[in-house]
């Protein structure tokens, strides 16, 4: 037996299936949980950068709301005017088409 020649490769492995059964499994645990961290933070950067993006377009559609509420405001004061003028004042619209021009002398 003075004479075998064995590979180094191959008795790391006969050792380790032997007597590092253990290590194996610990070393293959490690890499696994390692993954799944790496995995696990990329999709929360990503769910966190898409949360910021609907954040941005909320405060958009909230701007726009408030503008189209203050429109419909300047728009109903318009139209409350005009009901009073009519009602109150007893005033009515003037078709331009149809106007005369009446010149006095």
């Amino acid at each position: 037996m003075a004479g075998e020649r064995h590979s180094l490769p191959g008795v790391i492995g006969g050792d380790i299936m032997r007597h590092g059964k253990l290590a194996l499994l610990l070393l293959a645990a490690v890499l696994v949980s390692a993954v799944l961290v790496v995995t696990t933070v990329h999709k929360t950067r990503l769910l966190t950068a898409q949360r910021e993006q609907l954040m941005l377009e909320k405060n958009a559609l909230d701007i726009e709301w408030r503008n189209l509420i203050l429109e419909e405001n300047a728009l109903g004061d318009h139209s409350r005017v005009e009901r009073i003028a009519t009602e109150k004042l007893h005033m009515q619209h003037v078709d331009p088409s149809q106007e005369h021009i009446v010149v006095e002398p």
